[in-house]
């Protein structure tokens, strides 16, 4: 967000994280040092289902390794909240996955824009196949090695990552772009992503 020209205290501002004990919030005690960034003055909630009916996020991320913790219930109400709701099921293996790619788009009328850590096999309906895509670091960082082993280089900035994360999305949605807006109707365009 910083690089898109958004002050980091306002970056922090937009990123809600939990942990075992739920919301990571202002009042709890003996918060850690890398969590008091993204620590919210609200009321705490203990749930993942508490959290997404309070703040109506427009994206999950899991990569905690808590298999099926979005549940029916949890992608329903992204999708209620969200017409496209980003569900991003990143643990590894499949069998830590948060959800699958057929819940994800079964439970959000196939609204879902999806994503997985490990791969999960295509989903029919209707006659619409989806392809579930990978977003996890097996696609960056192979690129990034040979790149780095080609030039020598001895120092990674991080810079390098988001631009390899960058270009690979762009050459992604231009892929794709426009097989959703003929398949899925999608009103987003790549502007809007």
């Amino acid at each position: 967000m910083e690089k898109e020209g958004i002050p980091k205290e306002e970056a922090y501002k937009k990123i809600f994280m939990l942990d075992s004990r739920g919301l990571i919030v202002t009042s709890r005690p003996n918060l850690t040092e890398h969590k008091l960034h993204f620590a919210k003055d609200m009321p705490a909630c203990t749930s993942l289902e508490e959290v997404i009916k309070n703040v109506k996020p427009t994206a999950l991320i899991g990569a905690a390794a808590q298999p099926k913790t979005f549940t029916k219930e949890i992608v329903e109400e992204m999708a209620r909240n969200n017409e496209r709701p980003i569900i991003f099921a990143l643990s590894n293996p499949t069998s830590k996955a948060e959800c699958s790619a057929e819940e994800a788009y079964k439970w959000s009328n196939n609204k879902a824009v999806f994503a997985s850590g490990s791969p999960f096999p295509r989903y029919e309906q209707d006659g619409v196949v989806f392809e579930p895509g990978q977003g996890n670091n097996a696609y960056i960082f192979p690129a990034v090695a040979l790149g780095v082993m080609c030039c020598g280089s001895i120092n990674i900035p991080d810079e390098l990552f988001l631009q390899a994360a960058r270009r690979s999305l762009i050459w992604y949605l231009r892929k794709i772009s426009q097989w959703a807006e003929c398949t899925l109707d999608c009103p987003t365009s790549r502007r809007q992503v």
